[in-house]
């Protein structure tokens, strides 16, 4: 498992490590080339999207519109988004800061830790980009038809990774700190998609008819 493999690297300074410093270079490398104050800009603004704030407060709106959908087109459980909404919110910081702390790595600029810093590895604001976008994207998309879905969860899928790619490209996380949290936010959406796709019924595109469970 590649989680696995990067928490080892981490925890022993191992050679894998090499690749932070190479694609940090690389990253060097071409912000000079550019030298783009409009590029340099998206990075950071990129990276905000990351944060608890918006990312947290999409996914609970996104958790009660899901419910406002399901309960007027399928009202068996309707109101189930709701807290998968905010067990999804709540689970971040749990899974996050213990690991922080425990590995108290130091962030691209080698700095040591400060007594109230955490450290960075894993990437907390790819963990909450990809944890909290990605429910939001699948309790939404129970609601939506084909087509829509599909839509919604190729853009989810691409902030995501434009989240992951302004952390770098800023000089916020090293690269392997965000690999890390796209793996741990891959691991736990394809759990929530699973209890998704089991405990909530799919909302026929319509809206009328009775509710289809699993998949189409």
């Amino acid at each position: 498992m590649l989680l696995v493999l990067i928490s080892w690297q981490v925890a022993v300074d191992g050679p894998l490590l090499g690749l932070d410093t190479g694609a940090r270079h690389t990253v060097h490398e071409l912000r000079h080339a550019l030298h783009s104050t409009l590029v340099n800009h998206l990075g950071a603004g990129l990276s905000d999207l990351g944060g608890a704030v918006p990312a947290v407060p999409v996914l609970l709106a996104a958790g009660a519109l899901a419910a406002v959908r399901r309960r007027r087109a399928a009202p068996a459980r309707w109101w189930l988004p709701l807290p998968l909404a905010a067990a999804a919110a709540a689970l971040i910081p749990l899974l996050v800061v213990p690991a922080k702390a425990w590995f108290a790595r130091p962030g691209p600029y080698g700095l040591p830790l400060a007594p109230d810093q955490w450290g960075w590895y894993p990437s907390g604001h790819t963990a909450t980009s990809a944890i909290a976008y990605g429910t939001a994207a699948l309790l939404l998309g129970g609601t939506l038809a084909a087509d829509a879905r599909f839509v919604l969860y190729t853009c989810t899928v691409m902030l995501c990774l434009g989240v992951g790619a302004g952390l770098v490209w800023s000089d916020y996380h090293w690269l392997l700190d965000v690999v890390a949290s796209w793996c741990l936010a891959g691991l736990l959406l394809w759990a929530a998609a699973l209890l998704v796709r089991r405990a909530l019924p799919r909302v026929p595109a319509d809206g009328g008819g009775p509710p289809r469970w699993g998949s189409d």
